[in-house]
């Protein structure tokens, strides 16, 4: 059962593996990302703050989307971490898994709309999240960054 999904542009790092996993009585993290599959050495870093009674796990978008679907995930109280809000969508329109998307930190470029102190987004991730809404008006996109944290609610941008 898919508990929580959040974009973050640092992947897994204490605030999300302490904070939010004891928060949402967690088991299993799936890093959903097509670089980090095939990169020991980032690999190697996110698993130092994996907590130990949980289990991660790094597959692709598309190796994420297929397990989920297969039901491979359906024994594991999950948690989704992308890096970007692409990803996100790609894997929303994909499953029937995500009813709620947590946009925790992404990076800030200068062509950056800025959201919140942490959440900037560009362009092209505005137009993703225009999709995520018209396409899916019960799912909630909100911005916080710890669980105790006030939502932010996204209904448009």
């Amino acid at each position: 059962m898919v508990k929580q999904v959040r974009v973050d542009h640092r992947l897994l790092h204490g605030q999300v593996a302490v904070a939010w996993l004891q928060s949402l009585d967690i088991d299993c993290i799936l890093i959903a990302n097509d670089n980090v599959v095939n990169d020991d050495i980032t690999k190697t870093t996110l698993k130092l703050a994996k907590p130990n009674n949980c289990k991660l796990v790094f597959k692709t978008v598309d190796d994420s989307i297929k397990a989920i679907n297969d039901g491979v995930t359906d024994n594991y109280k999950l948690f989704i971490i992308f890096e970007n809000i692409t990803d996100a969508l790609k894997v929303t329109r994909n499953t029937n898994v995500i009813k709620s998307i947590n946009l925790g930190g992404t990076k800030h470029p200068d062509n950056s709309k800025r959201l919140s102190k942490s959440v900037s987004v560009t362009p092209d991730e505005q137009e993703d999240i225009r999709k995520i809404i018209s396409e899916y008006p019960n799912l909630e996109i909100e911005i916080r960054a710890l669980p105790n944290d006030q939502k932010i609610i996204l209904k448009e941008i």
